[in-house]
């Protein structure tokens, strides 16, 4: 594995970490033109990694986009930094005009500058042709390539900023002042603008990536984000969204978003979707399935329940193990530092597994924490939402109990996902296999250092808090909510220097998603008792199938399981919404997408204005820890849909018309 990352990986982090070079940022002199940074392909792959290096780094803890939201909370002394947690930042209300949070139009609060991106885009299309050591074939491609990307750009500005300022060439130093200071464009325009881009990038763009290419644009990534873009297009934010923005109009008064709703927009996301799933499956992309031997540590529970183990490792593993058949689309970094997800993630080893070193906190820093939220938020056991399992007793879910020892014949449903003969609570029992896999619990166990560790997350446990006399770090090194997330660790991770790290890429797209926007478009498009429903349920039916979970249309009809106001809910367009985002939400926790669902669909102000809570971090015993609490207020109001242009940007361009309520 180790030799596939150091190979696979090996192109695209050149092309990332070439990415300082600074010709495309600065005007030529008169020694050096823009032509001459063309003259040869080695100097056009530095041109065409200038265009890559403003991919977003969601990957990077302080950074990351896929903080917002309401599943993560970071460690309390970073909540006075600016710097730190931007995404949480922006969901506890201190969004802001001076600096934007994570604001892609100026590369503010730790976002991406994503205009530099685009120009960066149209320069390389501007010389490209003028490199003599290339074949046609290949400047194709690398067109192609950039091509995309300035599409993809366009669209993360238009799904954070909504009507944006459309980039159709560079500027000339002469050019008129319309074209120095540019309108924003309507919301409709912008989606054609990002669709149109896309399909002059897909004749050119290789079918399958080279192994030494990894990350690089594809086929399948373009058509995979072509979906992508014409699923937010037809949601509620995007498709007749009088509600909000009615009355937000640009110079000609006329509306920047379109105010009637157009069905037949889901119609072309269907196509799309479908237009990737099948292409997709035909190249061999698949859900993946953990195919390798288990960890010595498994060996007995394997034997013991094979099955379900091999479902745990099937979703356990399923991020972490690098370019499997799921991922279409990952992004990666060559990287020295900790300011990785999956370093502050990730608990340190236990003192009881260092034969008495040191403890080294480098790279398994335990301080980026799960929200009692998402806890709720997964499955039974049964595949349903807690609240609407009737063999789920919410009124006891916080009582303390003890799992059976390893000699009780109850305790082999447990075998694997939770600890024999431990004190827990009844809301760890009886759950999903994606909870065992993602959730980091008391009760329950992590795989990492090449260790299979129990957890209990009480103070002075292991995941819990420790407080060390002399070690400032590990008095600062704990789970805020006393709840972890696995999801980002592969097992074999260590501590001690970044080069022990496990690297593997993080998902901008794979392969769950589609089937799961497949079956959120169906039910909006088709009538209720359509007959090719049955194409929706048999798409949420394959990410259920790996989770091990039965098929929706039995279980919501099933009256021993599902309660009465709940049964058959899956027959209704509302009730198989909530059934679907709900399902995109836990199989694409802490992935960065649950935010954006919410945004689209306009839930986000309901769903995000809640305060944090979770357990007590610092309580030794399972009676103190195991007490809700409140750790941290969060705002989200109607405004924050759409994020602010910088003062900067609409005090020299007074043609910028700024976002509603900012």
């Amino acid at each position: 594995m180790k030799k596939v990352i150091k190979t696979g990986l090996l192109s695209i982090f050149m092309l990332w970490n070439l990415s300082c070079t600074p010709y495309l940022d600065i005007v030529p002199d008169n020694t050096v033109t823009l032509e001459d940074y063309f003259s040869t392909r080695e100097m056009a792959l530095d041109a065409l990694a200038k265009v890559y290096s403003y991919l977003p780094s969601d990957l990077l803890t302080h950074q990351s986009s896929w903080l917002l939201g309401d599943e993560w909370i970071g460690r309390p002394d970073h909540d006075a930094s600016t710097s730190d947690l931007q995404g949480i930042r922006l969901m506890r209300g201190l969004q802001n005009t001076q600096n934007p949070i994570l604001g892609h139009w100026s590369g503010t609060g730790g976002a991406s500058h994503l205009y530099r991106g685009i120009r960066s885009a149209d320069i390389f299309l501007q010389y490209i042709d003028m490199v003599e050591n290339m074949s046609e074939t290949e400047i194709k491609e690398w067109k192609a390539h950039v091509k995309f990307l300035k599409a993809y750009y366009t669209f993360l500005l238009l799904r954070q900023y909504g009507p944006i300022v459309l980039i159709h060439k560079p500027v000339a130093v002469d050019a008129l002042s319309d074209e120095l200071f540019p309108r924003r464009a309507k919301v409709e325009d912008c989606f054609d603008f990002v669709l149109q881009l896309i399909e002059e990038a897909l004749p050119d763009l290789k079918v399958q990536t080279n192994v030494l290419d990894l990350g690089q644009i594809n086929k399948m990534i373009a058509l995979s984000v072509k979906a992508r873009v014409l699923l937010y297009r037809a949601s509620p934010f995007f498709n007749g969204n009088n509600q909000f923005y009615g009355d937000f109009l640009d110079h000609n008064g006329e509306p920047f978003f379109p105010l009637e709703y157009d069905k037949e927009k889901w119609k072309d996301a269907w196509d799309a979707v479908d237009e990737a799933i099948k292409f997709g499956e035909a190249q061999g992309y698949k859900l993946y399935e953990y195919e390798g031997t288990p960890y010595p540590f498994d060996m007995d529970d394997y034997e013991a329940k094979p099955k379900d183990m091999q479902t745990l490792y099937d979703l356990r593993m399923v991020v972490v193990d690098p370019w499997n058949k799921e991922l279409i689309w990952g992004l990666t970094h060559m990287l020295t530092g900790t300011t990785l997800l999956s370093s502050h993630t990730n608990i340190y080893l236990p003192a009881a597994y260092t034969s008495g070193i040191t403890l080294n906190m480098t790279m398994s820093e335990q301080w980026l924490a799960a929200s009692f939220k998402t806890v709720e938020t997964y499955y039974t056991k049964n595949g349903v939402p807690i609240n609407d399992d009737l063999t789920f007793n919410k009124n006891i879910m916080f009582d303390i109990v003890r799992t059976p020892d390893i000699l009780n014949p109850e305790y082999e449903e447990l075998r694997g996902f939770m600890q024999p003969d431990v004190l827990t609570i009844p809301l760890y029992l009886n759950r999903e296999p994606r909870f065992y896999a993602n959730m980091g619990i008391t009760g329950g166990y992590w795989r990492t250092h090449g260790e299979k560790i129990p957890t209990m997350m009480f103070a002075e446990s292991y995941g819990g808090y420790n407080n060390v006399t002399g070690r400032i770090d590990l008095q600062s090194a704990f789970f805020r909510s006393g709840i972890g997330i696995k999801k980002f660790t592969h097992p074999e991770s260590k501590s001690g220097n970044w080069s022990r790290l496990v690297r593997h890429p993080y998902p901008i797209m794979r392969m769950a998603d589609l089937y799961l926007m497949k079956a959120e478009i169906l039910n909006e498009y088709l009538d209720e008792g359509d007959p090719k429903r049955s194409e929706m349920f048999d798409a949420i039916n394959k990410v259920r199938k790996r989770a091990g979970l039965r098929n929706v249309e039995d279980v919501w009809a099933d009256a021993n399981i599902v309660s009465p106001r709940a049964l058959n809910k899956h027959l209704t367009k509302n009730g198989m919404r909530d059934i679907v985002l709900q399902e995109r939400s836990i199989e694409l926790a802490f992935e960065g997408s649950r935010f954006w669902d919410m945004h689209r669909h306009k839930r986000a102000v309901t769903e995000f204005s809640s305060p944090v809570t979770g357990w007590g971090y610092t309580e030794a015993d399972a009676e103190t820890f195991f007490i809700l609490r409140t750790l941290q207020s969060r705002r989200f109001i109607e405004r924050d849909y759409l994020w602010p242009i910088s003062l900067d940007e609409t005090n020299t361009n007074g043609n910028l018309i700024q976002n509603p309520g900012w």
